[in-house]
């Protein structure tokens, strides 16, 4: 596709993992044979060790050359999400439904209600329209404060944790 920017190293990697994963089905059906020892299980430990580690190896080349050259467009990224009108959030609106005693169901059928009425919506811009069809929604309301629908759609409960992943994983 000609929008995207890195379809063919990333289509690669994609295959690559692909390839990787599927030596778990014979390291797992080594498992049984690990008190015997015998040529079948090792003739497979030499293959999948090298194999594997080489692959892995590349592909971690591969996508650290993807990361270092990735562009981000952060206004675009929140122009979409705008487009969506606040729908990203429904999984957080539907757990703090059923965390206030609302049954799984009835907390999906409620979401999913207000949802699909942003979804039909014919407004260019459906900024906020999610937030605003469930603060109207007496169902919803009945059980969740306007308040606590509102810390359902704060964009940075999704990000609070970045700095300590990229601790995690460059220190």
């Amino acid at each position: 596709m000609p929008q995207k920017r890195y379809p063919v190293l990333t289509d690669y990697l994609s295959g690559v993992a692909r390839l990787v994963r599927s030596y778990a089905v014979p390291a797992m059906e080594n498992v049984a044979l690990w008190h015997e020892r015998d040529i079948s299980h090792s003739s497979v430990e030499r293959m999948i060790g090298p194999d594997a580690t080489v692959t892995l190896d590349f592909a971690l080349a591969r996508a650290t050359g993807v990361i270092e050259k990735l562009l981000i467009y952060p206004d675009a990224m929140q122009a979409n999400l705008d487009r969506l009108g606040g729908l990203h959030n429904s999984q957080r609106v539907l757990l703090a439904l059923t965390q206030a005693g609302v049954s799984r169901e009835d907390a999906y059928r409620l979401v999913q209600r207000n949802a699909m009425a942003v979804w039909e919506s014919t407004a260019g811009d459906r900024a906020g329209l999610f937030l605003a069809n469930l603060k109207a929604d007496k169902e919803v309301t009945a059980h969740l404060s306007e308040e606590h629908i509102s810390s359902s759609f704060d964009d940075s409960y999704h990000t609070s944790r970045v700095d300590e992943i990229f601790e995690r994983v460059f220190v």
